[in-house]
């Protein structure tokens, strides 16, 4: 069984993506769909499970903020946010959440026996920083099963919009000290002429992270040393 895991497309579905997940016998989206024409389509190619996320609003009301369900013989608890994971991952071989734009992977040590995947299959929307475009590929077969990160190959003068990279520190500091001044990230995009998603990412980091400093955001964005 093939099934296919992506998250945060923001209303982009690229082409490599519509080649990965052909063939799947499943799509899990683990939110920011941000239309329902996304859906439709990916729905052109397998049956869907989706999740909602923070950018998807009205047309996005029916789909459920978490799922806990069963799929090939494994068990998956979706959401959006890892914040938003339940405590006790002891009954899941794979959690799956998106949101940070980040791929991620890892076993966590629990006090339970069963081993669980926790996966971000990361963004395979438009670009963001200077991340990488992901996604993951899951397999199950009767010995066993992997889950596989894919990149997305992007064309080279593919830029985030709006994300200055040579000025994101000043970007970031400006944000800190009017998170600091209670505005929200509505207010500050609108007063400094920022991006709506960058306020977010970077306020979010800030305010989840007490005493994180605009170096230690920037390397959370992957951004320290590349700029």
């Amino acid at each position: 069984m093939k099934i296919g895991i992506v998250s945060d497309t923001h209303d982009l579905l690229r082409r490599e993506v519509i080649t990965h997940l052909e063939g799947c016998d499943c799509i899990l989206h683990a939110g920011d769909i941000c239309s329902r024409d996304i859906l439709e389509r990916l729905e052109q190619i397998a049956p869907v499970k989706a999740v909602r996320g923070n950018n998807d609003r009205g047309w996005a009301d029916s789909l459920p903020l978490f799922l806990d369900f069963e799929l090939g013989g494994l068990r998956f608890y979706m959401t959006h946010k890892k914040s938003d994971l339940p405590r006790n991952l002891d009954p899941y071989d794979l959690v799956i959440f998106g949101h940070s734009h980040q791929y991620a992977s890892d076993w966590p040590e629990t006090a339970g026996k069963r081993r669980t995947l926790l996966l971000n299959p990361g963004s395979c929307g438009p670009r963001r920083f200077l991340q990488p475009v992901t996604m993951a590929i899951l397999t199950i077969e009767p010995d066993g099963w992997t889950a596989k990160r894919t990149e997305i190959p992007h064309a080279p003068r593919e830029k985030a919009p709006k994300a200055d990279s040579g000025d994101i520190r000043k970007q970031i500091e400006v944000i800190v000290r009017d998170t600091d001044r209670g505005l929200s990230v509505q207010a500050i995009a609108q007063k400094r002429g920022f991006d709506p998603a960058l306020v977010e990412q970077i306020a979010r980091l800030y305010v989840t992270h007490p005493g994180v400093t605009a170096d230690g955001i920037m390397t959370k964005l992957g951004l320290l040393g590349k700029l």
